[in-house]
């Protein structure tokens, strides 16, 4: 049986859900491939280049910043899983001016998709908000400093329903990334150098993953059940809910990759991180069946 290790970046159904079912519907092992998934999200570069990541935010940024010849050979979703949370009192996006929110670093994947966001609207993320930079987890630090009012706000991730947890708590969701910011991310990238995209490994975990995706889109009962794993602070209800909202609409049947997508996505990161664009959608998204 061929063995790959495979490395989520993150942590929440955006990062993990397609390997999840795949894993826990046996297609790695229908596919003759023994998966070992790792824990990546403390990883430095190098460690990571060993295997296969999840993380297609992470790999564009290595690729763009070091030159790391990273390739996406699946994408799960043109729309990121990261959630503007505020408290009562702010009503939209320009409202964080001068307020404390609480994200992630600029120089990862979602730090510096929330700062496209902002910009976005109107906002000079280093000039016009009081950023709390934390790393991130399961955001649960960042929900008790919203209840203590030590920040006004915080970029969430998908180990929550937000949602749910803003009705619960009387709060705020200022904004979802995916609507106003769309990259193709999450799926399986290679480093080119370390790993051929062709190995029969890497080739039994695509076809894996396509099928999970398509329970994603043909299954729903078993796609919600298997969310409750991660959402296990909420009902059956907020559960379905979320799916039908964010996972049903927005994951793709394949795994394909849109380019125009992808082109704009890469110039718009190029912009924010300083960097020349110097590898275009087609270059870094290799996602043909």
């Amino acid at each position: 049986m061929d063995t790959i290790d495979l490395a989520y970046v993150g942590r929440g159904l955006h990062e993990e859900l397609v390997a999840y079912i795949a894993d826990q519907e046996d297609y790695y092992a229908d596919e003759g491939v023994h998966v070992a998934l790792r824990d990546g999200c403390a990883w430095d570069e190098e460690r990571l280049r060993g295997g296969a990541s999840i993380g297609l935010g992470r790999a564009l940024l290595s690729r763009l910043t070091g030159g790391t010849p990273w390739v996406a050979l699946t994408v799960n979703t043109h729309r990121p899983l990261f959630w503007f949370l505020a408290r009562p009192g702010l009503d939209s996006l320009s409202d964080l001016a001068g307020r404390r929110l609480a994200v992630h670093a600029p120089g990862t994947a979602p730090g510096c998709f929330a700062r496209i966001v902002l910009r976005g609207a109107g906002l000079d993320p280093d000039r016009d908000i009081r950023t709390v930079v934390r790393a991130p987890g399961d955001y649960g630090m960042d929900l008790r400093r919203l209840r203590a009012d030590e920040i006004d706000a915080a970029l969430v991730g998908s180990t929550m329903a937000p949602e749910a947890v803003a009705a619960e708590h009387g709060w705020r969701v200022l904004a979802w990334v995916g609507d106003h910011f769309r990259i193709p991310t999450v799926g399986l990238a290679v480093d080119t150098s370390r790993t051929d995209p062709d190995d029969p490994a890497v080739q039994a975990v695509l076809r894996a993953h396509r099928r999970a995706l398509k329970v994603i889109h043909e299954d729903p009962d078993t796609t919600v059940r298997h969310m409750h794993t991660f959402l296990g602070g909420h009902t059956p209800d907020e559960v379905r809910a979320h799916y039908d909202t964010f996972i049903a609409p927005h994951y793709t049947t394949d795994g394909q990759v849109d380019l125009a997508v992808g082109e704009a996505a890469i110039s718009a990161v190029a912009a924010e991180l300083g960097v020349p664009p110097t590898v275009t959608a087609a270059g870094f998204y290799r996602t043909a069946p």
